[in-house]
């Protein structure tokens, strides 16, 4: 194997890794948020979801950039040998971290009440949001040692910490929203207030989950990282490079690397706190009560989000391995191998975006009343319409991270302000003009994240004079999925007809479609044998393909 071939190979397989550990976390994640919204309901899920939404913000800002960046700076100075800077610019980073962690944690437990008050109009998500506050600190310091393996070229102690990061989560927000729920319901009724204490406080069980499970997960890349230190400091002694960075020069890289992809990464991000907001202070104009309100923005955040983010997490998986490796690529002026890799993580990323986005689209119904019990109109609408914008935010994300892994770090800054603008102005039309309520909150997410497609990737065609092939990245894989979602109703609908059973009927038709997609797909050639050899368990794959002469 040609050393570009390994170099390809190793770079799709590290982002498959984290992809796969991104996706069953996601699923981890899904599963969870099923007996949570069981104990908490549509109200106690806004609570939930509005406190998860501003701590975002403060977590985009504090912390959020800083694995992207460690990874970008430690994979430049590994590939020109300087393992002794690389390890500086960790330790440097450490101490970012803990500064800037513990600022944000400080501020959002003392400003908590000024945002669910008069920002949000969620008074009591007051609860769930201050139980966030050392959260912060915690996930600062965790993303130092995940960027720092992900800019070694590994991305199994990243992989592995999400994991259990994500299992710890689950059942300690569970058993802790369970009681929390109780306790709150008791003090409900002690002061006779109407005030939903219950579902505030069961929020805030969810919310400690989150702390615990980031506790674990930096537990983890702690002792990884003390037994992989003695290996790492004999490298450092083979080191001849002279040149030693300050921590004052680390300090002012780490800044001039954090700001541009903490300012895309925001304004990106931002949007859902900022659709949060508004939605809720012009549905509180147009007359909508606290309560209706609060149901809708419950379902968005507790069923349409948590179904959509599951495939979504593949392109922020890839495009976190794809930074570190551009990089690589570009400190090496080696453009070509650039290209390749970002013509093999775009290919990637929609042969698993597409079918999802139309299997959640023609089974958005029994998809929910398997998950949630949930058979209502409302969210299997939403699903329908903003099934689409898993293509495009997973095609966003990726872009994202490949301008800023070929050191455009301004662009999205510039590209996601402009779509900000237009997509704030789009919301309160829809919602003034239109009385869409929750529905223009989807239709203004869907808009936001095609324009970013649009404005990015002729940003990477400018930049990198790229050109993406077009037949097998996207035509082949809408073909197989239309097909797919066409053999996925039927099954749903004929098993329905015979049984009546909504989850075997959910379960045969998804597996009947993964089957016709992957199938057409090979027959199509639409994948080949050396990019399946990179997919979670693609030997697998390959041997069943070959045994059935579709390969």
């Amino acid at each position: 194997m040609s050393k570009t071939r390994k170099s390809e190979s190793n770079f799709l397989v590290q982002g498959s890794i984290l992809a796969a550990a991104s996706i069953i976390s996601r699923v981890i994640g899904l599963l969870y948020r099923i007996p949570l919204k069981s104990i908490i309901g549509d109200i106690g899920n806004d609570y939930y979801g509005t406190a998860m939404e501003i701590y975002s913000i403060l977590l985009l800002i504090s912390s959020y950039s800083l694995p992207l960046a460690v990874s970008k700076l430690v994979s430049a100075r590994t590939a020109k040998g300087q393992k002794k800077n690389a390890y500086r610019i960790f330790k440097g980073a450490l101490l970012f971290a803990l500064i800037s962690g513990t600022v944000a944690g400080l501020l959002l437990f003392f400003g908590a009440r000024f945002i669910t008050t008069y920002v949000v109009k969620t008074p009591l998500s007051i609860f769930a949001l201050q139980c966030m506050a050392p959260t912060l600190l915690i996930v600062a310091v965790l993303g130092v040692f995940r960027g720092f393996y992900q800019g070694m070229g590994t991305m199994m102690p990243s992989a592995l910490s999400q994991l259990l990061e994500q299992l710890v989560n689950a059942g300690v927000s569970v058993a802790v929203a369970y009681h929390l729920y109780q306790s709150g319901s008791r003090l409900g009724a002690v002061l006779g207030s109407s005030a939903t204490y219950a579902e505030a406080y069961g929020a805030a069980g969810g919310t400690i989950g989150t702390g615990a499970g980031a506790a674990v997960a930096l537990l983890v890349t702690a002792i990884i990282f003390l037994i992989f230190r003695p290996s790492y400091r004999r490298k450092m002694e083979k080191d001849r490079d002279k040149k030693k960075e300050s921590y004052g020069r680390i300090f002012s890289v780490l800044l001039l690397t954090i700001l541009p992809v903490l300012l895309s990464t925001t304004i990106y991000n931002i949007t859902s706190f900022l659709d949060t907001s508004v939605f809720k202070q012009i549905a509180h104009m147009q007359g909508y009560k606290e309560l209706e309100y609060s149901t809708m923005w419950g379902i968005y955040v507790g069923e349409y989000k948590v179904l959509t983010n599951v495939p979504i997490a593949i392109a922020s998986s890839v495009a976190a391995s794809c930074v570190p490796s551009l990089s690589t690529a570009f400190a090496s002026k080696n453009t070509q191998e650039a290209k390749r890799k970002v013509r093999y993580s775009i290919r990637f990323v929609m042969v698993i975006a597409i079918p999802c986005a139309v299997g959640m689209g023609v089974l958005a119904s029994p998809i929910l009343q398997l998950l949630f019990h949930d058979n209502r109109e409302m969210p299997a609408h939403m699903m329908q319409i903003g099934a689409v914008s898993i293509i495009f935010y997973s095609l966003s994300t990726l872009s994202n991270g490949i301008l800023q892994g070929i050191n455009r770090m301004n662009v999205p800054v510039r590209n996601a302000v402009i779509t900000l603008v237009l997509h704030m102005g789009l919301l309160a039309a829809l919602m003034y003009g239109f009385d869409l309520n929750i529905y223009a909150v989807v239709w203004a997410n869907t808009f936001f994240s095609f324009l970013m497609c649009i404005l990015n990737g002729f940003a990477i065609k400018r930049y990198l004079r790229y050109r993406q092939e077009v037949k097998r990245t996207f035509v082949v894989p809408s073909i197989c999925a239309t097909v797919m979602g066409g053999v996925v109703y039927g099954v749903y609908y004929l098993l329905m007809k015979l049984g009546d059973i909504n989850a075997v009927a959910t379960v045969v038709a998804i597996s009947a479609g993964v089957c016709v997609y992957f199938v057409l797909m090979l027959l199509l050639r639409g994948l080949r044998e050396r990019e399946l050899e990179t997919f979670p368990m693609g030997g697998l794959v390959i041997r069943v393909a070959k045994k059935m002469h579709l390969m």
